[in-house]
């Protein structure tokens, strides 16, 4: 690393001297200062000079008092803090700077050498490019950051409860607070007065993060009123601030700067923006896999979906899911094994799953088919499935849906129709970047007459408002989720989460950059809160359909048995379910069913 260079590069400087071993109190430190020719003095004179010198230093050309030694030592671990801190924070031009073969002090004063290079060190971060222009914490919607929180309660940015209750050694080390040398009985009171004055080597994270987060929300503003060469600068001052950060808030920093950049200089090759292209559909649901595999959200959605349908399906022997992102299908084990134990024995279940094609024209939906039809002929369940392959949902016609063979089940026109239950599950929101999209998808599901239709969507508004208002409001969201990511790693005793949470942060990351980086049609993360889909869905003609306790119940036992579970909550609001980290809620499940019309008064009035 950095520290290695600059140690490689004093050790270069320092060949020519001898090396002595001091002892402190923190611990042992090799010093080795390069002597200066022609001021080198010998053990009589340095004693006859300062008196009290140590002779074995002074033969070595350093004017060190014997009294002085357990403040020199102090001093030394003081400057090993600091170059380490240094090296954590990226600081190359101070290390490049003190690692110069220039002489700039005189080694043979130890005490004022070391002193020199402490307040360097010591001296405050340089200022923003233009801090005028960089607004208060007060100008935005933010809740106060200095403040830290209950641990119940999660920080507003990027901060991760546990890493507040335990943090990491090398964060220890370099928030240490530098306390006064141990005493010695040869210490004099002026020794003692000078070490109690000594500047306390810290990296105060908290004012960097308050730092970093004005500047986030600075560059927002300046892309809002396109003037990119400030945007520019606070994009580059962005990066290295969330240096000094840990955790989530330096990983959430990084994916928005990455945004912020690409919507300044628009890097755009063929096919789309780098990381919000989601043209990589095999890429994309790889990293689909690994977010489910890492946090409980998908599992959360799926359970919750699986509970309302199960419901919905009672008593009925024909019964029909359409799945509009099917994906690999992980949803629908779980509900072919509920269903295979359900009194009076299973239905005849028949799935419809939809996706997008695929680069290489492979066939990926059939492939899930047969491994679903391979676990119903395991588990004993009539299993009937098409995939239908669609480049938007908003493609589809109520025929593709309906069932074309509604004789080939077994029986004539006495066979009890199908019931019909149509699932969504983060797919919704997309339709909003093309108008009359949602509106054409919904009716096309009115007119398939499902009794439910499972909706789980991201809750939060990522598309309405200003740019600035879009960008502060995806912070917020995904520091959050980040913070879950954090959390439940730190929960399950793994450092770094592993490749699955890695694969999860680029999951988000990539929406991170949708939502910054793209407009118009590309920009497909628009995600709207539960109020908003409850407007949309009545707008359409559904009605509400409360999702029960049982499905509360469960969820909230599901996510006890889940690593890092303490930190999830489950909620129910106006008959839906969210699921949120600490008092933030992330998703949100709603169940629906085409509205009844409304009664005629007077036929009504004719009936009576």
């Amino acid at each position: 690393g950095r520290s290695d260079r600059y140690f490689k590069k004093k050790k270069e400087k320092m060949k020519r001297g001898h090396q002595d071993i001091l002892h402190g109190g923190g611990g042992w430190y090799a010093v080795a200062p390069e002597m200066e020719r022609g001021k080198r003095k010998t053990t009589m004179g340095a004693a006859e000079e300062g008196g009290d010198v140590d002779e074995l230093l002074a033969a070595l050309g350093y004017k060190v008092r014997s009294s002085e030694m357990a403040d020199v030592a102090h001093k030394l671990e003081q400057l090993e803090m600091a170059m380490v801190s240094s090296a954590a924070t990226n600081d190359d031009a101070l290390l490049s700077h003190l690692a110069s073969d220039t002489v700039h002090y005189n080694p043979s004063d130890l005490i004022t050498w070391v002193d020199n290079i402490l307040s360097e060190l010591n001296a405050p971060p340089p200022p923003l490019p233009t801090p005028q222009s960089l607004p208060s914490a007060d100008a935005y919607d933010l809740e106060p950051l200095p403040a830290l929180p209950a641990p119940a309660t999660p920080l507003v940015l990027g901060s991760d409860p546990q890493s507040e209750v335990a943090p990491s050694p090398r964060d220890r080390k370099r928030m240490k607070v530098c306390s006064s040398p141990p005493s010695s009985s040869t210490t004099t009171d002026a020794a003692t007065s000078a070490a109690a004055a000594l500047p306390v080597v810290v990296v105060d994270s908290q004012e960097a993060g308050i730092r970093l987060v004005h500047a986030l929300l600075a560059g927002a503003e300046a892309v809002q009123q396109d003037n990119l060469k400030a945007a520019d600068a606070l994009v580059k001052q962005i990066s290295l601030l969330a240096t000094s950060q840990g955790g989530a808030m330096r990983k959430v920093a990084g994916y928005f700067a990455e945004a912020l950049a690409r919507r300044i200089y628009r890097p755009q090759p063929r096919g789309g923006v780098g990381c919000c292209s989601f043209d990589s559909v095999a890429f994309d649901d790889m990293l689909h896999m690994h977010f489910y595999e890492s946090c409980p959200f998908l599992k959360f959605a799926h359970f919750t979906a699986n509970q309302a349908i199960l419901e919905a399906f009672a008593g009925c022997r024909r019964v029909h899911v359409v799945d509009f992102g099917m994906r690999q299908g992980m949803q629908w084990p779980a509900l072919l094994q509920a269903l295979a134990l359900r009194p009076g024995g299973p239905p005849s279940f028949r799935l419809t799953g939809i996706g997008p094609p695929q680069p290489d024209n492979s066939d990926a939906l059939q492939e899930v088919g047969w491994k679903l039809a391979q676990l119903a002929e395991s588990i004993r369940v009539d299993f009937r499935y098409r995939g239908f392959v669609a480049a938007s949902l908003a493609d589809l016609e109520p025929y593709m849906l309906l069932d074309q063979d509604a004789d080939g089940g077994g029986g004539g026109k006495d066979e009890e129709p199908e019931v019909v239950a149509v699932n969504s599950v983060f797919e919704l929101h997309r339709l909003l970047a093309r108008p009359g999209a949602l509106e054409k998808v919904l009716g096309t599901v009115r007119a398939v007459r499902p009794r439910i239709v499972t909706v789980v969507e991201q809750e939060a508004n990522h598309n309405g408002g200003t740019f600035q208002e879009r960008f502060t409001e995806a912070l917020h969201y995904y520091s959050t989720m980040f913070d879950s990511l954090e959390g439940g790693a730190a929960a399950a005793g793994a450092d770094d989460g592993g490749p699955d949470q890695a694969l999860s942060e680029m999951y988000l990351g990539r929406q991170i950059c949708n939502v910054v980086a793209c407009e118009g049609a590309e920009r497909t993360e628009r995600h709207e809160t539960l109020a908003q889909w409850r407007g949309r869905m009545d707008r359409a003609g559904f009605e509400p359909v409360p999702i029960g306790s049982n499905a509360f119940k469960q969820a909230s036992m599901l996510l006890a048995l889940f690593a890092g579970g303490d930190g999830y909550r489950v909620e129910e609001k106006d008959g839906c379910l969210t699921l949120g980290w600490h008092t933030r809620p992330l998703i949100a499940t709603s169940a629906w069913r085409v509205a009844a019309p409304a009664e005629d008064p007077l036929s009504a009035l004719a009936a009576r």
